[in-house]
Formats: C-alpha cells, structure tokens, sequence
C-alpha cells in the first residue's frame, strides 16, 4: 500500500502526577515545527491526578483549541489510557496518532523527523536501539530494557529492533485495522502486543533513531509486576502465534472498508 504525509497528528500523553512534566513538555509540543500541511494537536488522558495535573491540563485546553483532556476516575492503566487517547483523536479529525511518555524520556525534539518518516511507512517507532539511538539510564534498566526487547522479538517474531518503545506514531489506518478493545494487555505490556496486532496485519513498520532520557522530575511508574505482565504477554501471544488463529491482513482490512 503507497504511502503519503499526513496533515493532523494528535499527541496522546498520559499522565498520573506529571504536574512538573507537563508545565514543560505541552508547551514544547505546541511549539514544533513539524511542516506548514500538518497540524498537531495534543491529547492528555489523565487518571486523576492527586498533584493537579489534570486541573493544569484543563487550563491550557481553556486557553489553546489545540490541546484536550480526557479524564479518568483513577489510575486504571497505560494501555487503556492510550486506548482512551487514541479513540478521542481518530474522533476528533486526527490522521495520525503519536504515542509519547510525559516525562522527557521521549523528547518532543523527534516528532518532526517521525512524522517526516511516516510518509513512507504506516507507523513510526521512535527508536533506541537502530544506528544513532541510544539510553541514557543505569545499567540496570539498560539491561533489563535490553533483555524485555530481545524476549518480545525472540518469542513474537517481531521485526522491529525495539518493540518495547512507548514513542510511536500510528496512521489512522492501522488504529481501525487493530481491535483496539479487545486488547488484553494493560500497562507497558500493551505495547507488545499492540506492535504484535501491527505485524500480523502486515502494515509497513519504520524507526527513527532517539537518545532515551532518564526522567529529572516525578517517579517512574515501571514495577517488577509490569516486567512479569509483559512476560506473560509474550507467552500468550505466542501460543496464539503457533496455533495459527486467524487475523486479518491489511489487504483485507481495507477490502472489508
């Protein structure tokens, strides 16, 4: 399937107590330069914040038609809280949708070269582990990031060479094509096995090379619970691999259209 630009990105960021996060990052996000055609909007699905980051995101939606907010009763996870985000946006008039941290882990100093590289491709992984990407972290979570990484390509099959990387941008195409609801995984294990949906449909997957910043304000939300989630999806995606359950291809997807 040929490829084209994309004219309205929307930039899903969830949030749980990023107030300090966010007071820098949707700023920045407003202000990129990211081509004359394309539009870019951003989306904050917030759980409720105990330190006011939802509040504070109202008041940038109340004062910039650009940004949104969606609001949950808690914290209910990350992957149906970019579940949330990415329903709002393809409602709203996206074309695309940019998955990101709000933590700086993801800079927003990527965007414009990923979403220059989705015009050739159908989704875009902001990368750290192609020719120019690299983690700036403690060796411990460079080693277990590695480790998750190599077990979810090893086990799925998976072709890109960081499948474990939250920093994606999505056609609108490939969104409708996954059964986004009937997705199992939550947290960081939703992005295993939402990559797993992209490949089995065949849609054309390219990375970008990103420098991964270790967070300066806030506290990582990754737990030994999520790194055992994530194991056990890329078992249960496996089994589903082996048995040849039926998914539908791109080609089909846009036939059934």
């Amino acid at each position: 399937m040929s490829a084209s630009a994309v004219n309205a990105v929307t930039v899903v960021v969830p949030t749980y107590n990023e107030l300090e996060n966010i007071q820098r990052l949707i700023p920045q996000l407003l202000a990129l330069d990211i081509g004359h055609a394309t539009a870019l909007n951003v989306c904050v699905v917030d759980d409720n914040s105990p330190d006011g980051t939802g509040a504070y995101a109202d008041q940038l939606a109340a004062a910039d038609a650009r940004v949104s907010v969606v609001h949950r009763a808690g914290k209910l996870g990350l992957g149906t809280a970019y579940i949330a985000g990415i329903h709002y946006a393809l409602a709203h008039g996206a074309d695309a949708v940019l998955t990101m941290d709000a933590d700086f882990s993801h800079h927003p100093r990527y965007i414009p070269a990923m979403v220059a590289r989705v015009a050739g491709a159908d989704m875009v992984i902001g990368s750290r582990y192609v020719p120019g990407g690299r983690v700036l972290y403690p060796l411990s979570r460079r080693v277990l990031s590695r480790g998750a990484n190599s077990f979810a390509r090893a086990t799925l099959g998976l072709q890109p060479n960081d499948c474990t990387a939250g920093f994606r941008l999505y056609r609108k195409r490939v969104l409708e094509s996954v059964p986004l609801d009937r997705i199992f995984s939550n947290g960081y294990s939703f992005l295993i096995e939402m990559l797993f949906e992209v490949q089995q449909r065949r849609w054309a997957v390219a990375e970008v090379p990103i420098i991964f910043e270790d967070r300066q304000y806030g506290q990582s939300k990754i737990s030994r619970n999520e790194i055992l989630k994530a194991v056990y999806t890329c078992i249960r995606l496996t089994m589903r691999r082996v048995t040849g359950r039926h998914l539908i291809t791109n080609t089909e997807f846009v036939r059934s259209k």
